[in-house]
């Protein structure tokens, strides 16, 4: 998932969930386009991983945009072989347009053209190509998360693990960062529960119930070559 750069721990990132089971492109000109582009973003993925020689992952892959997701630029399911990319990246445009210069505050990863298309506000076409950078970005970040799994089976990694960083490197963003410092508004709410590994005991506070299975994840990878164990299983403290 790209997310957004703030300042939770990323401790909470670094476990295991256990349950069942660059291109030339079109201009992008705001939420209008949602429908046009999810078909080009698919079939862009497809041959993606066709080139990677990932013909059954190409097959199954869907890509689609979700409102739903506020502070993440996309998310990668990896069950459901389903990508779903945030709408607000097609309004970064727009925003940069109300950026005056000298008053741009934002702050973006070296990879990104974010950081100078807000010191000298560009033209339309400018802000065109810089929506298409980050969406296809996100796409390709993303779509790693899918390659990296497909690849290693049944076999948990890490979220950003060595095995999505290859990934990255296939897919032609081999600098890409693990999250985003796009501005999109967050929102933070305290922890209302805690739970700890009952042997390492690193604490995890949550926001929401956990209601599966979960491991720690540094637990699972020392002492199990990173599979679920039920003894790392995370206990709620409070």
């Amino acid at each position: 998932m790209r997310s957004r750069r703030s300042g939770p721990d990323w401790r909470l990132f670094k476990q295991l969930e256990f349950t069942l089971g660059l291109c030339s492109r079109p201009a992008l000109s705001g939420r209008s386009e949602r429908g046009d582009e999810a078909p080009r973003l698919q079939e862009e993925a497809r041959e993606l991983l066709q080139s990677l020689g990932a013909h059954k992952l190409a097959r199954e892959i869907r890509v689609e945009w979700n409102p739903r997701l506020k502070t993440c630029a996309g998310r990668a399911d990896c069950r459901e072989k389903l990508i779903l990319l945030n709408p607000l990246l097609l309004d970064l445009g727009d925003q940069l347009a109300r950026t005056e210069p000298g008053e741009a505050k934002l702050e973006c990863n070296k990879h990104s053209s974010l950081t100078r298309a807000a010191e000298s506000v560009p033209k339309r076409s400018q802000r065109r190509a810089f929506v298409n950078d980050e969406v296809d970005r996100t796409l390709r970040h993303e779509l790693a998360h899918l390659l990296a799994q497909w690849r290693v089976g049944r076999r948990r990694i890490a979220p950003h693990g060595v095995e999505w960083r290859e990934a990255c490197r296939d897919l032609g963003i081999a600098d890409e960062a693990r999250c985003h410092n796009l501005p999109f508004a967050a929102k933070s709410f305290p922890p209302r529960y805690v739970y700890v590994c009952p042997n390492c005991k690193e604490k995890f506070p949550r926001v929401r119930r956990i209601r599966r299975a979960i491991a720690c994840f540094a637990c699972c990878r020392k002492h199990n070559r990173g599979e679920f164990d039920v003894r790392f299983r995370l206990k709620r403290v409070r």
